[in-house]
């Protein structure tokens, strides 16, 4: 195959993965790299680089217009980030002396994780829990518009949230995924910040994060131009076109297709990697 012919055809794929993405709050390297790595066949490592250059370019973009809109906490995203910068580094370390089949393997099981995810039904509310005195003390706790007001939330089990997000970071290097979904369920799950404001904040998060993993693929040549810059272009396009349309079109919906497509993919990925065919 041609650079001509490689490159729409990587460009399309991303502009597909970054829209699913986009809407799904998953970001698009979830589809991306493996759509890279069984469709086109292009080595993981140099995949997952590519990955991380498109999450950077997207959460910039998206980071921007939750900062705006009052959905990120932006005290919550930068304390998160010292693990998940630790996380990504101790990763991305990882994923350039870990084989290619064993990337595989793990990979496609974080993928059925993201695809569960995905297709369950999230809960604005939970059990409450008393204040968390460090959230009082690091002034964690904030308030976000909604159509009935501004709504004050409190911030909880900071300790368990700082440790899973180290977790998140890890998988994030490892993988040259932006983690969205993980990062997601410590805040809403662990931390109990309402889904709007840990979605929005995991987009703030996960550009910082991707860029400390970026160092090291880049480091060791692993993020190639040919691949990164119409995988970047057609992420970051889709990404935009996705916050547009998120209003008019059925989430719950897009939901499930993403849910399935991307458990398909995990299943093809875990069998290629215990075959040795990745």
């Amino acid at each position: 195959m041609t650079v001509a012919e490689f490159t729409p055809i990587v460009f399309g794929a991303a502009l597909l993965a970054g829209f699913l993405g986009s809407l799904t709050g998953l970001g698009g390297g979830v589809i991306i790299t493996p759509v890279l790595t069984l469709f086109l066949h292009v080595d993981l490592r140099y995949a997952i680089g590519a990955s991380l250059v498109s999450v950077i370019a997207t959460s910039s973009g998206a980071a921007a217009a939750y900062v705006r809109e009052g959905f990120s906490n932006i005290r919550i995203g930068m304390f998160l980030e010292v693990a998940t910068t630790l996380g990504a580094l101790f990763g991305a370390y990882l994923g350039t002396h870990i084989s290619t089949r064993a990337l595989s393997i793990v990979f496609g099981v974080i993928l059925l994780q993201a695809a569960w995810q995905t297709a369950r039904k999230h809960r604005e509310q939970s059990k409450p829990l008393p204040p968390d005195p460090i959230g009082e003390k690091l002034k964690l706790n904030s308030s976000y518009r909604t159509f009935a007001g501004e709504q004050h939330y409190v911030v909880h089990r900071v300790k368990t949230g700082f440790a899973l997000m180290f977790g998140a970071g890890t998988i994030s290097g490892l993988l040259g995924i932006g983690s969205g979904s993980l990062k997601v369920i410590a805040m809403d799950s662990a931390m109990q910040i309402p889904f709007k404001v840990s979605t929005a904040t995991s987009n703030f998060m996960i550009g910082v994060t991707a860029a400390a993993s970026a160092s090291i693929y880049l480091s060791r040549g692993y993020v190639s131009p040919p691949i990164a810059m119409p995988v970047m272009l057609g992420v970051l396009s889709g990404s935009v076109a996705g916050t547009r349309y998120l209003s008019r079109l059925s989430v719950p919906l897009l939901r499930r297709v993403f849910a399935i497509v991307v458990g398909a993919i995990a299943i093809q990925m875990i069998v290629n990697g215990i075959r040795g065919a990745a």
